[in-house]
């Protein structure tokens, strides 16, 4: 095995490790991409009612099963009831029961649903069986539609599509098909005849703000490996408002036993909720949320939020040093300057380190006169930093520049520390290569804010920790370049002058 197989195999167990926990995150658990992504929650209400016999009652409503809405939180309000929710693979209900019910009885269901983060891939349908046939004549006049449309049409898709429409043409032969059989029932006849899987479907329009609906009567036929709803007669079904497929495959909706006269009416209200927070509160219960960062006090999460775009500063400062060939006053100091960038806001940022250093550098040239020993000159410079700063806040002040407190931000110790490494740099190299590598911090200071205050980066490294790996597996690789950086390459000019 290669020496650098193990080192290749560790970047590549990082990646993994990243990308599969970003696709875990977003995928199973549903934090959003991007930051301050919305979603629309729906809330329904099911106000069942009825008379009771003076006997024992049960009451049961089948519920939705549409794989196309996540269920986020369900309750009833029914007082001196039993109440149980029972799911499984087949179905869902909720039954109220009760030993002695007498008089009008009101009963209330109610769920909040959300959108299901991706499209379901449907199990492909049984094909259709026991087709009964009409009696005649209108069996073969359905025969005869179905056909016409057969010759006017090239896939199941577009013969569905021209069954529809059909229906709501002035033809001679649907019009005697109406006149025994609704719409609904012509529609699923035919589709039934040309052997498209389809079903008879209850479902509720989702509108804001609307009371007393009903289901509406739809039909599902499955082409093109998914099913497509089709409504025959209300003309509900509206690009803008959801459909939540209520009642499939199910005998009726509402089933009461001990009592007569039962009405169920349903009212439907929308808000629009924070995403993320959403997917934390779907994911609260999980035994892994424990250890994430969301269940620390909100001081602390807002601490690990400054923390965690450390990493962010390290791989610009490894880009721009190792690739592009920057160079600057320390290793790290740029990262660090960065942050105070962020706390006193770029301009602020940008005069104050330029004063606070430049007003080091001409009195630290002072302190090397004194020949003082390097901790009692790196304390003096540190006091003589906190003093500059101090200085400056007042002056500030009393100029009315409110703006220019801010640098109280900037890091004392490694202000200090820079200005004896520049004084010391300027007394070995001059002051061309103090210029050099002070402005090339303040650059690499500036580009690292930049991405660093991005709300897209931020909300990634907070929200997705894999992206941290993926950033260990950049800074491993480039750690390894041992190539010309790209402000070297400028040497080589003079040769493509003779091309």
């Amino acid at each position: 095995m290669s020496a650098r197989a193990p080192f290749f195999f560790l970047v590549l167990a990082l990646i993994v490790v990243g990308l599969s926990t970003i696709y875990y995150r977003h995928v199973e658990i549903g934090v959003p991409l991007t930051p301050g992504e919305q979603i629309t929650v729906w809330q329904v209400e099911a106000e069942i009612s009825f008379t009771g016999n003076n006997g024992a009652v049960n009451a049961q409503l089948n519920l939705p099963r549409d794989a196309n809405f996540e269920l986020m939180e369900e309750f009833t309000a029914s007082p001196a009831y039993g109440v149980h929710v029972d799911r499984d693979n087949s179905s869902a209900k909720v039954t109220w029961s009760k030993r002695h019910v007498k008089g009008r009885q009101t009963l209330y269901y109610q769920a909040t649903y959300k959108e299901a983060r991706s499209e379901p891939k449907p199990a492909k349908p049984m094909p259709v069986s026991n087709f009964e046939p009409w009696e005649e004549p209108y069996q073969s006049s359905a025969q005869t539609l179905l056909n016409d449309v057969f010759q006017k049409s090239a896939d199941t898709g577009l013969l569905v599509r021209q069954l529809e429409s059909m229906l709501d043409s002035e033809d001679q032969t649907v019009a005697m098909l109406l006149s025994r059989h609704t719409k609904t029932d012509v529609f699923l006849h035919l589709l039934e005849m040309a052997a498209v899987p389809s079903r008879r479907v209850g479902g509720l329009v989702l509108e804001d703000g609307r009371r007393n609906q009903s289901l509406v009567p739809l039909v599902q036929a499955y082409f093109n490996e998914r099913w497509h709803l089709f409504d025959l007669q209300s003309n509900s079904l509206s690009p803008g408002h959801p459909v939540l497929i209520w009642l499939q495959d199910s005998p009726a909706l509402l089933d009461v036993v001990g009592g007569n006269n039962s009405k169920i009416v349903f009212s439907i209200s929308s808000e629009t909720k924070s995403a993320l927070q959403e997917a934390n509160a779907s994911f609260a219960d999980n035994e892994s949320f424990h250890f994430g960062l969301y269940n620390l006090p909100i001081a602390e999460q807002n601490l690990f939020k400054g923390i965690l775009l450390l990493p962010i500063g390290a791989l610009v400062v490894v880009f721009l040093r190792v690739i592009v060939g920057i160079k600057c006053s320390g290793t790290f100091m740029p990262i660090l300057i960065a942050t105070s960038f962020i706390q006193t806001e770029l301009l602020n940022g940008v005069v104050g380190f330029l004063l606070i250093v430049s007003t080091g550098l001409v009195i630290r040239s002072y302190l090397s006169h004194l020949n003082l020993l390097l901790v009692s000159r790196i304390s003096a410079v540190v006091i003589l930093v906190i003093g500059i700063i101090v200085l400056f806040t007042i002056i500030a002040f009393r100029l009315g520049l409110t703006e220019a407190l801010t640098v109280t931000f900037f890091p004392m110790i490694i202000m200090a520390w820079t200005i004896e490494r520049m004084s010391i740099l300027w007394e070995e190299e001059g002051g061309k290569e103090v210029l050099v590598q002070g402005f090339g911090s303040l650059i690499v200071a500036v580009i690292a804010y930049l991405m660093m205050d991005n709300a897209l980066i931020r909300h990634w490294a907070f929200n997705f920790l894999g992206v941290h790996a993926l950033i260990m597996a950049a800074v491993l690789l480039m750690g390894q370049y041992t190539g010309y950086r790209l402000l070297e390459l400028r040497r080589f000019k003079p040769m493509t002058d003779h091309f």
